[in-house]
């Protein structure tokens, strides 16, 4: 979520620091995260300004790898082999929602539909609900130190 600029402001500052023409004056930079999550804030900016102020519209992002995790090591532990399926299953889902593959063509605004097992029913709190469905019998094992891992 951080501006361009940011990054170019380094990329020349490593430049004069180590007297290089080279990208990051020759130094090895190492991004991480996930380019669709967040845009950078631009104040009352456009469509357009929001994604002209990415990292992926600078001169740098042409000199990038993109390096991909494929295999979710941490959701698959302890679990069925049933379950790790279901969760591959719902990993590729959010994966294709947030590469513009479900929901229809992406002009800013899509409808994607959300499988019954995944919705909050009709309830008083749905904050209550939604904590007892990820942390079913909370408050039984609340002492139990090994409850959260």
């Amino acid at each position: 979520m951080t501006h361009k600029h940011a990054f170019q402001a380094l990329d020349k500052s490593c430049k004069d620091v180590l007297k290089s023409k080279s990208l990051f004056g020759g130094k090895v930079v190492v991004f991480g995260g996930d380019f669709r999550q967040i845009l950078p804030v631009i104040q009352k900016g456009s469509r357009q300004q929001i994604v002209n102020a990415t990292l992926c519209s600078s001169y740098i992002w042409h000199h990038c790898w993109v390096l991909r995790l494929t295999k979710n090591l941490r959701l698959t532990v302890g679990q069925q082999s049933a379950d790790i399926e279901d969760t591959k299953n719902f990993s590729k889902w959010l994966l294709d929602i947030g590469e513009g593959k479900v929901g229809g063509p992406n002009d800013g605004t899509a409808k994607i539909d959300i499988s019954d097992d995944l919705l909050i029913e009709q309830c008083d709190d749905p904050i209550i609900k939604l904590i007892q469905f990820v942390y079913p019998n909370i408050l039984n094992n609340s002492q139990d130190p090994t409850y959260f891992q």
